[in-house]
């Protein structure tokens, strides 16, 4: 399996408080740095915001200048097709594959969509998906 079908996500924890959200884009907006995809989650007193960007590096270094706390976490996409049933498709295959999602997001443009997911092993899931048949995009692709 080769590092390219690792994608590079980023969590960004953020206080529950107006206005944080905008600071962390604006701070993205300043370095030039693009979301393709994007998902938040609330826990107590905090926010996760999780991204697929264009230029992980360059948003990690510029996000943990502005003190803001920053991970780093490799997930993997695979490409649906946006119709009714196509995440039955994409999740059939991966659990046909005996792979555990932790978590997963996913954004749609016209009739495709794309599927971002964290599992505990991701060489291992890309290799057992790619065994399978089912694409494994790479961050070109997404």
């Amino acid at each position: 399996m080769s590092a390219e079908h690792m994608i590079k996500q980023l969590s960004v924890f953020i206080n529950n408080e107006p206005g944080r959200l905008a600071h962390v884009a604006a701070v993205l907006k300043e370095c030039n740095v693009n979301i393709k995809a994007f998902n938040i989650a609330e826990s107590s007193g905090f926010g996760v915001f999780r991204a697929i960007v264009d230029d992980p590096g360059k948003a990690f270094a510029e996000l943990s200048k502005k003190g803001l706390v920053v991970k780093e976490t490799d997930v993997i996409a695979v490409p649906m097709i946006n119709r009714p049933g196509g995440l039955l498709d994409v999740a059939k295959a991966i659990g046909d594959a005996n792979i555990n999602i932790e978590y997963g997001y996913a954004y749609a443009n016209g009739d495709k969509a794309s599927f971002f997911i964290r599992v505990d092993d991701a060489a291992a899931a890309v290799s057992k998906l790619k065994a399978a048949g089912v694409k494994v995009l790479t961050e070109s692709e997404i």
